[in-house]
């Protein structure tokens, strides 16, 4: 790389490139007589003018991004509000990560099926500042979900600083590390390397991106005849039309599978070996599951019981739509909780014959399988492994952040405890009971704050105790208690983010300025604009964006508008009761 110097007196100079076609857009701007620069390849000179006047402190700091999913939009955002530099590398040619659909499956890319719709309802998943517009279905498909992505990159107009079909080879400390905590990234695009220092990089890969395979859990697979493969290879049903199929594993995608192929297949089978709790997406009163389920009333109550009670209470519930015993899917394990299932079809295809809900696979044959505690052979054309995902970060040396046992060594899953200096921070890497998109942006708006040094991290001690707590998994006996360490309460664990940021609604403060709303934060939806309501980042229409919420779901469903009779009986009890109130104190006075 040839270096330059350049020096414009008092001047500001600024540099831009863009290609507009691609969208791949970027700029460095600096003050005074100064260019940041970078490093070619082969590690020639570093072009790097300093002004006297600037320090390291005072000059804006560059930020690496890896990927733009969900997670690295929100990072990008985070950064441009704190005056940070982003570039952000993203892999394939458009944002979206896992919301991007394709054909075929693409290395290092996550890989969804045609006829995936969220979970999370709409105004559960939203970014704390950015609605969903109200004539989006409360539960989007995956083509809505990323048309929502790209209004909040346009709105915010974050896409000048991604560079497309740019891949992240590698990310190492500087020499300098310990006192600059400056990063050398490596990337390629279209062939061709380049290397650039960074202040601070933040890693949002996800982990949905490695396929998990235990064949060694299925005696004689290599010896079957028909098809096998992971379900991050599925598209399309078309593949099952007249087959018998087997689906291992009973998570969100497995069951999705299983239901999808039995309207074209001959016989499908489902196989697992913990059973789930089953939760419809329509709940009480027919309102989206979450916005029921996920307030800061329940949470404080789930979190004051004991774990076996709050378990029981879930169980009790998921029967109150079908006794999960009588359809085989109760879960052998309820000392902690396996995240819900959620599927609003599988006990339709179970009574109807259309799925069979199976033990474990004790062995597979050349063309069936033979379940465990079932001497009879099924016959089988096509195995789908629904088994899940293993995580890595190939451009990071293990040194600076190392995963074992389907874990990585992170303080509040974002910080690696052991670094001098808090300048990398994995976003995304959590698996929340409900929205990754809310949950995401309060760990990027957290970790821009430390890397521009407006917060401090806790000592290194502190952290790795933290840390091993968190990896013991061993619960407090009360409240939520996951089977997986990646698994959190998102209520408990953004609350404790917004705390360090300052951000996390004062609720007796509220009441006294503002009951309405106050009452609607405690006992509504844990909608994410409550976590605007204060601090930094604070967003003026938080305030409104709770107070409609409701509206929003209910005019998605409402698309015919009817006419209901007046209920007298309700309208007589309120006048009664309004005339004892009265009554009582005239008797009282």
């Amino acid at each position: 790389m040839k270096t330059t110097q350049t020096s414009q007196g008092n001047k500001s100079f600024s540099y831009f490139a863009g290609k507009v076609k691609d969208r791949v857009e970027y700029f460095y701007l600096c003050k005074g007589s100064t260019l940041g620069g970078e490093v070619s390849a082969e590690g020639t000179t570093e072009e790097t003018l300093l002004d006297p006047c600037l320090t390291q402190d005072t000059m804006i700091k560059r930020v690496a991004i890896v990927g733009a999913g969900v997670s690295g939009l929100t990072s990008i955002k985070c950064c441009l509000e704190e005056g940070l530099e982003p570039t952000c590398f993203e892999r394939s040619a458009d944002i979206g990560g896992l919301w991007q659909f394709t054909e075929y499956v693409e290395e290092g890319r996550a890989s969804i099926y045609k006829s995936l719709v969220t979970n999370s309802s709409k105004e559960m998943s939203c970014f704390s500042d950015f609605p969903f517009p109200e004539d989006f279905p409360n539960f989007v498909p995956h083509s809505q979900f990323l048309e929502y992505l790209k209004m909040y990159a346009y709105k915010f107009n974050l896409l000048k600083c991604i560079q497309f079909k740019t891949i992240v080879c590698n990310v190492k400390k500087r020499p300098d590390f310990s006192t600059s905590g400056q990063w050398e990234v490596t990337t390629e695009h279209e062939g061709k390397q380049e290397s650039a220092i960074f202040d601070a990089v933040m890693v949002c890969t996800g982990y949905l991106t490695n396929p998990l395979l235990p064949l060694d859990t299925l005696p004689g697979i290599n010896t079957f005849k028909g098809q096998y493969f992971h379900s991050r290879e599925y598209k399309h049903l078309d593949l099952f039309k007249d087959k018998r199929v087997l689906v291992v594993g009973m998570g969100n995608s497995g069951t999705d599978i299983a239901v999808e192929a039995s309207h074209v297949a001959k016989k499908v089978f489902l196989s697992t070996t913990r059973g789930s709790w089953l939760i419809n997406r329509v709940f009480d009163h027919g309102y989206p599951w979450d916005m029921v389920f996920t307030s800061r009333f329940k949470s404080i109550l789930r979190n004051s019981l004991p774990t076996s009670v709050v378990i029981w209470l879930i169980g009790k519930k998921a029967n109150s739509w079908f006794d999960h015993a009588n359809y085989g899917l109760v879960p052998e394990k309820r000392t902690f909780l396996r995240e819900p299932i959620l599927n609003d079809e599988l006990p339709g295809c179970i009574i109807t014959g259309k799925v069979l809900i199976k033990p474990k696979v004790e062995k597979v044959k050349e063309n069936s399988v033979i379940f465990k505690n079932t001497p009879e052979e099924e016959p089988i054309d096509i195995i789908v492994l629904a088994t899940g995902y293993t995580f890595a970060f190939p451009f990071l040396d293990e040194s600076i952040v190392k995963v074992e046992n389907n874990q990585a060594s992170l303080y509040k899953y974002v910080f690696p405890a052991h670094l001098e200096k808090p300048t990398l921070a994995v976003i995304g890497l959590i698996k929340p009971l409900g929205s990754l998109a809310c949950t995401s942006e309060v760990q990027a708006r957290w970790a821009t704050r430390v890397i521009k040094g407006l917060n401090k991290l806790p000592s290194p001690e502190t952290m790795r105790e933290d840390i091993n707590t968190r990896k013991a998994n061993k619960g407090t006996g009360f409240g939520l208690h996951f089977s997986l360490v990646l698994q959190t309460d998102r209520a408990v664990y953004i609350d404790e983010l917004l705390s360090f940021l300052n951000a996390k609604p004062n609720l007796l403060s509220l009441l006294l300025k503002d009951p309405l709303l106050a009452f609607k934060v405690f006992f509504g939806p844990l909608t994410p604009y409550q976590y605007r309501l204060t601090g930094p980042g604070k967003w003026d229409g938080a305030r409104n964006a709770i107070l409609t919420q409701w509206d929003r779901t209910i005019k998605a469903t409402k698309t015919r508008v009817v006419q209901e009779p007046p209920d007298t009986f309700s309208y007589l009890l309120k006048v009664f009761s309004f005339l004892a109130l009265l009554v009582a104190v005239f008797l009282i006075l």
